[in-house]
């Protein structure tokens, strides 16, 4: 068995996360109890309200924790992964659990990749869009068609029939009503404060690699599979994270690279299953275990499935 723990990205944040596990694992509220944040975390997670633990500068931080309890009592259950990967910011939480940086470190460029990615763009002016089971030659075209309304790119490889555009938002609008003209199935727009993994950021990336370089970030003690590739990298850290940011997330290609590399058990860590999902239309025709651990009820399904 190879086993790869893959980490949730934003969306995924609800209200009440994490609180039976703090209720009944020391290990956990240990993580929870150790933040040093200007804002309770642990009452943002538990109890909300949404609409802040939807703000992109206190989700971030919120997933992070959240995802690194899960997977350290995963740990302590005797559960490793062999590889890892994260969906857009699950990749710090991929790195943490690699030992590139510690948790308190890790909590703290989370919470200033989220405040950067928050103020990076005026209200109002970018957004994104799932493009539903229509080919990427066609989305580039449409994205290509519109491109005097402004910047429309490809954001995110979420799996077979599912690509993410991002941009501004009159051409990302334009270029959904074209790849809907051009035959996709459905276009949904994502609630999103910003055109996320578009050069629209590339002046947030260099505000980001400002803030890397203050930590001391080590190469990672098992694979990470990175968004700017989709696989493991040597490039220097610092460089990636901040590159990824302003670059589209090939989820997709990570998930083939893993079961080209032998990986057989798949676990989504954090919170939500949209990672779950993905994992399963890249892995169609494919014999693995696909499973995901955010709460105690999950976690004793994990840990059977495996035992089985």
């Amino acid at each position: 068995m190879k086993t790869a723990f893959l980490f949730s990205g934003q969306g995924a944040q609800h209200p009440g996360m994490g609180k039976d596990l703090y209720d009944n694992y020391a290990i956990v509220r240990a993580i929870f109890d150790s933040s040093t944040l200007d804002f309770d975390v642990k009452q943002l997670c538990f109890e909300g309200p949404k609409e802040t633990l939807d703000d992109t500068q206190y989700a971030q931080p919120a997933i992070f924790l959240h995802s690194m309890a899960c997977a350290t009592l995963l740990r302590s259950f005797g559960v490793e992964a062999d590889v890892c990967a994260g969906l857009s910011l699950g990749e710090y939480s991929a790195l943490c659990y690699a030992n590139a940086f510690s948790i308190e470190d890790g909590t703290k460029i989370v919470a200033q990749r989220g405040k950067i990615m928050a103020n990076a763009l005026p209200s109002g002016i970018s957004s994104m869009a799932a493009i539903l089971m229509l080919e990427e030659a066609k989305i580039l075209q449409a994205c290509e068609e519109v491109k005097a309304l402004g910047v429309c790119e490809i954001a995110n490889y979420n799996c077979p029939g599912q690509i993410v555009i991002t941009g501004h938002k009159a051409a990302v609008e334009a270029a959904s009503k074209r790849c809907l003209e051009l035959g996709a199935r459905r276009v949904i727009p994502l609630q999103v404060s910003g055109a996320f993994h578009s050069s629209l950021l590339l002046d947030a990336a260099k505000e980001l690699r400002k803030i890397l370089a203050q930590y001391n970030i080590k190469q990672p003690s098992i694979p990470v599979y990175h968004n700017i590739s989709g696989k493991p990298e040597k490039t220097d850290l610092n460089t990636i994270l901040s590159k990824q940011i302003a670059h589209s997330v090939y989820f997709t290609q990570t998930i083939e690279h893993m079961l080209e590399d032998g990986v057989d058990t798949f676990i989504e860590v954090g919170p939500g299953k949209a990672v779950s999902g993905f994992v399963k239309k890249c892995c169609k025709g494919h014999d693995v275990k696909i499973l995901h651990v955010e709460d105690e009820a999950s976690l004793k399904e994990c840990l059977n499935a495996l035992k089985g």
